[in-house]
């Protein structure tokens, strides 16, 4: 049986060879860094994924080896093959420049600017896309459309106003769940990702439309202002499950855990396991086991230096000496206060990362009483 024959595609000057069948982003993926074009809606675990949001723009100067001409408009790189001998232009293009800035423009034109209050803060790729490929501005001087929050079972809460319909949790449910309870409601602006009837979400992998969000339109409900993502610590973990493959992403502060994702890859896209298989986890696993004792923790998670999470990120730290005892003369530093003593807030017997549901005033004040 002869070799797959390779075909050759230059991206950004860069040129590689990759199978036939393969989308141009899926290419440029593989070059990686600045060469790989954004991505709101496709999502490579996700069959059906991509075509909605437009990021990922491209400019095809050359079509192919045989047909050399260029195509006459931008091409959404996660539909569209690669063929022999194509040339590709992603952040060389001044077409595609222009064109991402105004696709973010349009991204961002209902989406309400709640960052400081948002539990995807930090970790959003809507906020990656306008940092890098937005403009400062804007034009839009209308009122933005606004949703009622809904609850989506005990876990998962919608924020539909944050969405950009970018189907993912559609599909997530679509192919891993035995059925799906939501889909997306009527027509053009008034297009909404919703329940029939309030239905509840409560499939044993349905919480993994949360991971696959790139906003905050679906939040975990046990986390919900609890923390900040960059104040907590992620840590790689598994426990021996027999829904799923257990492996997961505990984010940690001191001894809490705080909440529980899957592993993600420098995609933002659900891991694989060794196995070859997505590393999807259940509800129990994410929801449900938030000690740390419920988990084998194998050490301090990779992150990507540019993220913000990167600022509690431990892995290869050196802690400076302690000077207070040589200049003490020897003499341990002496304990003048408790601070517990004095303060009416962050009581020693409540831990936050156990409090069930939000940590709002309301619920905090039950659990004091308690």
């Amino acid at each position: 049986m002869s070799e797959q024959q390779l075909f050759k595609v230059t991206i950004d000057n860069i040129t590689i060879e990759v199978a036939p069948g393969t989308s141009i982003l899926q290419a440029a993926r593989s070059i990686g860094g600045d060469v790989a074009p954004p991505a709101m809606c496709f999502y490579s675990k996700l069959q059906g994924s991509g075509g909605k949001c437009r990021t990922c723009l491209v400019e095809v100067s050359k079509g192919s080896e045989k047909d050399p001409r260029p195509m006459p408009k931008l091409v959404a790189s996660c539909r569209t093959t690669v063929m022999d001998g194509m040339e590709v232009k992603n952040i060389t293009s001044p077409k595609v420049v222009d064109a991402r800035a105004g696709v973010v423009e349009f991204l961002l034109l209902n989406h309400p600017l709640d960052c400081p209050i948002c539990d995807q803060a930090g970790e959003c790729h809507l906020q990656d896309l306008g940092y890098e490929h937005g403009k400062a501005g804007t034009r839009y001087e209308f009122q933005r459309r606004t949703f009622k929050k809904h609850d989506l079972g005990p876990y998962i809460q919608l924020h539909m106003t944050r969405c950009i319909l970018c189907y993912r949790c559609v599909f997530t449910a679509d192919q891993l769940t035995n059925s799906r309870e939501h889909g997306v409601l009527s027509r053009g602006d008034h297009s909404e990702i919703a329940t029939y009837i309030e239905k509840s979400l409560d499939n044993d992998f349905i919480g993994n439309v949360i991971d696959v969000c790139p906003v905050g339109a679906l939040t975990d409900k046990t986390f919900r202002f609890k923390n900040r993502v960059w104040f907590t610590k992620p840590v790689d973990a598994h426990r021996d499950c027999p829904t799923c493959s257990g492996k997961a992403q505990l984010w940690m502060r001191g001894d809490e855990v705080f909440r529980v994702t899957a592993r993600k890859d420098e995609w933002g896209e659900v891991k694989d396991t060794a196995d070859g298989k997505p590393g999807w986890i259940c509800n129990e696993c994410r929801f449900e086991k938030k000690a740390a004792n419920d988990w084998v923790i194998e050490g301090p998670s990779v992150i990507n230096r540019h993220s913000v999470i990167a600022q509690g990120h431990y892995l290869g730290l050196k802690k400076p000496e302690e000077t207070i005892v040589k200049v003490m003369s020897g003499q341990q530093p002496r304990f003048f206060m408790d601070i517990h003593d004095v303060s009416g807030v962050n009581k020693p017997n409540i831990e936050l990362s156990l409090i069930n549901g939000p940590a709002t005033s309301d619920v905090f004040n039950e659990t004091k009483k308690d």
